[in-house]
């Protein structure tokens, strides 16, 4: 069963998801800019039985406090120093990462740094040390603006095509995505969950997901899931990523662009045949 949880983290208030009992192996799950935890539903309820899937939402996003001071705080650093501080009260000092977008930006970030040696594998989910800038762009515009919507029916139809490039998701799963990743506006009109303010990491730090220097100091297996279709990690960057420091691997992942959903069992596969090639406390 998924447990809800908070935690205090440098401060703001974190919100975590978790699954599977606490003393079998943990694996970090991290979501992408403009989603939540709740994303990995599927995911961890896969992994549940074998692993400790712990789920948080990003400052500002979910059922996260938003930032005091977002042009300090929605950044990877300070992403990265709460997540330290979230490793340090749950007692974890070794974990696998799993980040899908920003959440992989941060494990990057995370592993040549502040939680180096305390990641042990680090999946990467349509991410890499260098993003395309025309769709860190658009990204940044449609994140930057939510709309907003008198029916749950009409963010979901929103909902769909922003997000058509995850891959298939049925019926249920984009009424699951919808009502886990909207909140009510005074008026009572619905909008997305997450603090339109976030994207100011794009104009206070503009080389937040320039990662090369980072990614070439890491010492740990990588696995990248790159989609078919993505037009945020290019192809000459993903083989970049095979030739040069980790030296990832890369696995295609057809049907999907940026960024797969991680919501069928060939996908949920893939990971778990890489996490379980380690099983070392």
């Amino acid at each position: 069963m998924m447990r809800s949880r908070y935690l205090t983290c440098l401060g703001r208030e974190i919100h975590l998801t978790e699954w599977g009992d606490a003393g079998l192996p943990p694996v970090i799950a991290w979501h992408g800019l403009a989603r939540s935890s709740r994303d990995f539903d599927d995911f961890a309820t896969a992994l549940a039985s074998r692993w400790h899937v712990i789920c948080p939402d990003t400052l500002g996003r979910g059922l996260s406090q938003w930032a005091v001071d977002p042009a300090r705080e929605y950044c990877l650093e300070f992403y990265v120093e709460q997540a330290e501080a979230l490793l340090d009260q749950l007692g974890l000092q070794k974990v696998h990462w799993v980040g899908t977008s920003m959440g992989g930006a941060i494990g990057t970030l995370g592993a040549a740094t502040r939680l180096r040696g305390r990641i042990k594998r680090l999946v990467l989910n349509d991410n890499g040390p260098e993003l395309a800038a025309p769709a860190l762009a658009r990204i940044k515009a449609y994140a930057g603006l939510p709309p907003s919507f008198a029916a749950v029916t009409e963010l979901e139809r929103y909902f769909r095509e922003i997000y058509a490039s995850f891959g298939h998701l049925s019926d249920m799963q984009w009424r699951h995505l919808t009502e886990t990743s909207l909140r009510r506006l005074p008026d009572g009109r619905v909008t997305t969950h997450y603090d339109p303010a976030m994207v100011q990491q794009f104009d206070h730090h503009p080389d937040d997901y320039l990662l090369w220097s980072a990614w070439d100091q890491l010492d740990l297996p990588v696995l990248c899931l790159r989609g078919e279709d993505s037009t945020l990690l290019t192809a000459e960057t993903a083989q970049a990523m095979r030739e040069r420091g980790p030296r990832a691997a890369v696995a295609l992942i057809p049907g999907c662009g940026h960024a797969p959903a991680l919501n069928t069992p060939e996908q949920i596969g893939l990971i778990e045949r890489f996490l379980s090639a380690d099983q070392t406390p």
